[in-house]
C-alpha cells in the first residue's frame, strides 16, 4: 500500500468495519513503529503528544511543525496515518483551505478540523463559521489526487461546554458540509454516545477518556473509531516521571524490570 491515494481508501474503509477502528496516537516515528508492530492498522498523530516531545503544551505547536511531524511518521510506517491539525492553524475558511490543500502534500490518509479558536478566550467558533471552515477544509481534501478523510471535531465539551443538543446540532451541520467522519472528544457518558451515533450517517469517533464505555459495549452502539489522543504519550511520560522519582528518591532500581522487555521489543521493531 504505497500510495496515498490508496492509503485514503484504506483508512476510510477501516471505518465500516464490524468493530470500531482502533486508532491509536503515537508522537514520534518510533512509537509509531512499536504501534505498527503491535497490529494497530492506522495510526493519528497526537498535537498534545508531540508538543510534549518539544517541551510545549498543547496548542503551541506551529502549522509549519505539525505538518513536518506529520511526513515524519507518515514515511515510518506503511499503513494510513491521519493528522490532528487543531483548528488547522487558523480561523477564517481560507486558512483553513490552505492548511487542509499543504496536508494533502504530506502523504497523509486524513486530518482533523477543530472548532475551537485557540487564545482569546479559548472561544468555540460560531455554528455558522465552524460549518463553512469544514466545508473549506472538505473541498481541499477532496480535490485532484488523494481524497484524504476529513474528521470534523465539535469540542464543546473539552472547553467547558458540555451542550449535548448544541454538539450534535454542530457535528449534523459538519456531515452537511462534506466531513468524511465527526468526533465530539469529551463525551463519555452511554446514552449521549448513543445519540451522537444515532444523530449522524457518517462514522463517529468516539475518545478514550474515563468514564466511556468498553470496546464491547461502544461496538454494540455503532462507533466506528476510538482513539486515545495523547493518552499513551501522557501514559509514557508516568512511566518516566515514576522511574526518575524512584532514583532520584529511594535510590533503587525497581524501574528496570520493564526494561528488558522494552530492549527487546525495540530491537525487534527497529532491528
Amino acid at each position: 500500500m504505497s500510495s496515498q491515494a490508496e492509503k485514503a481508501v484504506r483508512f476510510l474503509s477501516l471505518h465500516r468495519g464490524p468493530t470500531p477502528l482502533l486508532l491509536p496516537n503515537p508522537w514520534d516515528p518510533g512509537s509509531a513503529k512499536v504501534l505498527l508492530r503491535l497490529g494497530f492498522e492506522a495510526l493519528a498523530t497526537t498535537s498534545g503528544g508531540y508538543a510534549g516531545t518539544l517541551g510545549r503544551l498543547d496548542g503551541s505547536v506551529t502549522r509549519q511543525e505539525a505538518l513536518e511531524h506529520a511526513v515524519t511518521v507518515v514515511d515510518a510506517v506503511d499503513v494510513p496515518v491521519s493528522a490532528d491539525l487543531e483548528n488547522c492553524f487558523a480561523d477564517e475558511p481560507e486558512g483553513v483551505a490552505e492548511t487542509a490543500r499543504l496536508a494533502v502534500g504530506t502523504g497523509l490518509a486524513g486530518f482533523s478540523v477543530e472548532d475551537h479558536r485557540r487564545g482569546d478566550g479559548d472561544a468555540i467558533y460560531p455554528t455558522g463559521l465552524a460549518r463553512d471552515r469544514v466545508e473549506a477544509a472538505v473541498e481541499a481534501a477532496h480535490g485532484d489526487g488523494a481524497r484524504l478523510v476529513v474528521t470534523a471535531r465539535a469540542e464543546n465539551y473539552l472547553h467547558g461546554r458540555p451542550d449535548l443538543a448544541d454538539t450534535i446540532s454542530r457535528l449534523q451541520a459538519f456531515q452537511a458540509a462534506g466531513a468524511d467522519v465527526v468526533y465530539a472528544p469529551g463525551i463519555t457518558a452511554a446514552a449521549d454516545i448513543r445519540s451522537v451515533v444515532a444523530s449522524v450517517d457518517v462514522p463517529v469517533n468516539i475518545l478514550i477518556l474515563p468514564g466511556v464505555p468498553p470496546l464491547a459495549e461502544l461496538a454494540g452502539m455503532g462507533v466506528a473509531r476510538v482513539s486515545v489522543g495523547s493518552g499513551f504519550a501522557r501514559v509514557a511520560t508516568a512511566a518516566l516521571v515514576t522511574a526518575g522519582r524512584e532514583l532520584i528518591g529511594a535510590g533503587t532500581y525497581g524501574w528496570l524490570a520493564g526494561s528488558a522487555t522494552g530492549a527487546d521489543f525495540a530491537r525487534d521493531t527497529f532491528g
